[in-house]
């Protein structure tokens, strides 16, 4: 047997399973000091399958432990995604002894003597700190004859109406319930029907307040909507949220409803929601993303586990002439895997002449600053060699920042994976910042501090162990490369 985390393309500072299939998030709550992190597991195989709830904690966001399997199938079905949170209170009576978790989540099956799926939303409890669960005697507490698609509870409590809110995935909108005490619903509101994408079926919806640009006196608040794949929606499957209002009932979008607004302009972000019950002291909204896409989640070149999660990010509001926009950045708590570092200063990148540097590390940070002189576009590549390589490059007219993975390396697998991934993304102050994440099939880059993000993977036959600054029809001027390399949280 092959030493665990030793394969090929396998991730060394992302959270991936031991073994088998993993995709989306879920449960994510905070709790006496540990972070845990439930998703969606196959036990059986390397391929989407009956549904299990996996399990893994952390004490500080990026060293993982894995646990036994959280929850199981039941009579009720298959246990889609869902949440986690805190019963403080004790508002669900299942706990005698101070509080506990109380997990949210679809039991997914068909209907009786009917090949039609049959979704609904149960509980489960812990009093050991989420490391077994009893399922609630009266589940399912939630369901709807007349909606196919209805799954992905999120809940989390709302003090000033004192009630528990729900947001959950129906269709093509979000459906809003209340509940004093977990187990009895009531319908509030819908939202979305004609709001932003529609591209794909809304799945795995998160609602939060955040203050904008750091002002507590004025918060907003933001809702997340993935859309499944869609073969005629040539990204696949992708992630948008919403800035609005919210008064424990209504989500009022403060945006005209055909704006999109996306979470990551990379491929292999999905189903990404927040983590509850962090102390509100500590401050932070910090959320996690499935690092794949439905479009050939299925097919990448692993052989015993499949998929990884993003690194975790802290979220941010911050005003902008186009309004109130996302910002993302990677936790501070990396800096807990950063080892020996090499910079460079004050580099000046003539037209057509790039300047290239040997990457000490398969795994690498890499920060730089450009300043825009007379280019026409700039950027840097990674590569191992010349035909195995991904380009970012920013081009200046357009205000175009580009992620190019068409060459990365192994993509024989899709069609679909082969991609220049774009997003629009002005310059400020004639500086342009680069924050890039590299893993073993995976870079994550954050450009202009976290405004633009892009998280994409790549399969290179060997590690990248080359960075090249190219400037094309001009100069550029580099104040500073950083290279960084980072260690694995697997141990030697």
């Amino acid at each position: 047997m092959k030493q665990l985390y030793k394969e090929k393309h396998r991730p060394q500072f992302h959270f991936s399973p031991e073994e088998k299939w993993m995709n989306d998030p879920n449960g994510m709550v905070f709790f006496n000091d540990e972070y845990h992190l439930f998703y969606q597991y196959h036990p059986f195989g390397t391929t989407w399958g009956p549904m299990h709830w996996g399990h893994a904690v952390s004490k500080d966001l990026i060293h993982w432990e894995q646990l036994p399997i959280g929850l199981y199938p039941d009579e009720h079905g298959a246990i889609f995604s869902g949440s986690v949170v805190v019963d403080w209170n004790n508002t669900s009576g299942f706990f005698q002894d101070g509080p506990g978790l109380v997990a949210i989540y679809t039991s997914a099956d068909n209907y009786p003597d009917s090949d039609r799926p049959r979704q609904r939303q149960s509980l489960a409890y812990s009093n050991d700190n989420g490391r077994t669960w009893i399922k609630y005697e009266g589940n399912p507490v939630l369901s709807d004859v007349n909606i196919t698609d209805y799954r992905d509870p999120k809940v989390f409590w709302h003090d000033e109406t004192n009630k528990w809110v729900m947001v959950l995935a129906t269709g093509q909108s979000v459906t809003i319930y209340t509940s004093a005490n977990l187990k009895d619903w009531e319908f509030a509101s819908e939202f979305g029907n004609k709001a932003g994408s529609h591209e794909g079926v809304w799945e795995c919806p998160d609602l939060f307040q955040l203050p904008v640009n750091g002002d507590e006196h004025n918060q907003k608040w933001v809702m997340f909507v993935s859309i499944g794949d869609n073969h005629e929606f040539k990204e696949g499957s992708r992630t948008q949220y919403f800035v609005g209002d919210f008064d424990g009932t209504t989500f009022v979008n403060n945006n005209p409803d055909e704006i999109v607004l996306w979470l990551d302009y990379g491929r292999d972000n999905y189903a990404g929601v927040s983590w509850s019950d962090i102390p509100s002291k500590d401050g932070r909204r910090i959320y996690i993303g499935w690092m794949s896409n439905w479009r050939y989640a299925n097919q990448v070149p692993t052989e015993e586990w499949r998929s990884a999660m993003t690194l975790p990010r802290e979220l941010s509001l911050t005003s902008s002439k186009d309004g109130v926009r996302l910002v993302q950045r990677v936790v501070p708590e990396i800096n807990s895997i950063r080892k020996g570092s090499q910079g460079y200063q004050n580099l000046t990148i003539e037209s057509n002449q790039p300047i290239s540097y040997n990457m000490f590390s398969p795994l690498m940070e890499v920060n730089l600053e450009f300043e825009k002189r007379t280019s026409d576009s700039f950027g840097l590549v990674l590569q191992s060699t010349d035909d195995e390589k991904t380009v970012i490059r920013y081009d200046v007219e357009k205000e175009v920042i580009a992620v190019d993975r068409t060459n990365a390396g192994d993509n024989s697998f899709s069609e679909s994976f082969a991609a220049v991934q774009e997003a629009s993304l002005k310059i400020e102050n004639d500086r342009f910042k680069l924050q890039i994440f590299m893993d073993a099939s995976s870079i994550e880059v954050f450009a202009n501090d976290g405004k633009v993000v892009f998280t994409s993977l790549i399969f290179p036959n060997k590690p990248y162990d080359k960075i090249a600054l190219f400037s094309d029809e001009g100069k550029t001027h580099v104040f500073s490369l950083k290279l960084t390399e980072l260690e694995s949280i697997w141990g030697k």
